[in-house]
C-alpha cells in the first residue's frame, strides 16, 4: 500500500499553526483546533500545492468525494481522520508511518497505548488509496491522502481551509516505542502534556491554547 522513501516534516510549523489559530478560533471547538495545528508540518522545498496536477490530476477530487461520503455516513468520521493525521504527524512527521501494520522487523504504531482501540479512518484511507490506485497506479502517497483527508474533514465540518503541500514520500518503517513516548496518552497530566508538545517545538501557552477537550471518539 506505502510507497517507498524517507519521511519528511519532522517539526511543527509555529507561522502556520498560529496563522491556523488565528483564523480558526472563534469558529472551532478546541479538539478541532489542536488537530488542525498538527496538519500545518514545515514541508521542503520539494513539495507543491500541484504536485499531482499533471500525474493524477483526479487525486484531490477522489479524495475530498471520499471523505465527503464518510463524513455523511458517520459524522464523527471528520474528527477521527483528523485525530489520526495528528497522531502520524507527532511521530517521525507526517509520513504514513501511522498506517503501517507489524511486520517481523518492526512493531507498528497502530498498537502503541495513545492509538490502541481508538484511532479510527483507517478504512477509508484505504478506500481512497484502492481508488487513487485504479486511477493513477503507484503515483499517490498515503501520506499525501492522510494530509489530504485530514484538510478536506476539518472543512467538510465547517472549519478553516489551508493549502496542503503535497510531494511526501511514504516510511518503509515505524515505531510503536516513539509513539508511546512521543503522543500524549488517554491518561497523560499536565507535565506530559507539556513535555510532548515541547519536543514539537511548541510552547506551554500553545499547549493550552490549542488542547483543550479533546474528545477521541468514546475513548
Amino acid at each position: 500500500m506505502h510507497r517507498g522513501g524517507l519521511s519528511q516534516s519532522r517539526k511543527v510549523s509555529l507561522e502556520i499553526l498560529r496563522s491556523l489559530m488565528a483564523r480558526a478560533s472563534t469558529r472551532l471547538p478546541p479538539f478541532l483546533l489542536l488537530l488542525a495545528a498538527t496538519c500545518a508540518a514545515v514541508a521542503n522545498a520539494q513539495l507543491s500545492e500541484n504536485y499531482y496536477g499533471s500525474s493524477c490530476p483526479a487525486a484531490l477530487l477522489t479524495i475530498r468525494t471520499t471523505v465527503a461520503t464518510a463524513v455523511l455516513l458517520d459524522r464523527r468520521m471528520g474528527a477521527s481522520l483528523l485525530r489520526l493525521y495528528f497522531h502520524d504527524c507527532f511521530v517521525q512527521g507526517c509520513d504514513a508511518s501511522v498506517l503501517l501494520d507489524d511486520t517481523p522487523s518492526f512493531t507498528g504504531e497502530k498498537g502503541a497505548g495513545p492509538n490502541a482501540g481508538s484511532l479510527r479512518g483507517f478504512e477509508v484511507i484505504d478506500r481512497i488509496k484502492l481508488l487513487l490506485e485504479l486511477i493513477c497506479p503507484g503515483t499517490v502517497s498515503c501520506a499525501d491522502i492522510l494530509a489530504v483527508a485530514a484538510h478536506d474533514a476539518v472543512v467538510h465540518l465547517g472549519g478553516p481551509s489551508w493549502t496542503v503541500l503535497l510531494g511526501r514520500r511514504d516510511a518503509t518503517t515505524a515505531s510503536a516505542s516513539l509513539a508511546n513516548s512521543d503522543l500524549p496518552g488517554p491518561n497523560s497530566n499536565l507535565n506530559d502534556l507539556l513535555a510532548a508538545f515541547s519536543k514539537k517545538g511548541l510552547s506551554s501557552t500553545d499547549m493550552v491554547a490549542l488542547s483543550g477537550k479533546m474528545p477521541t471518539d468514546g475513548h
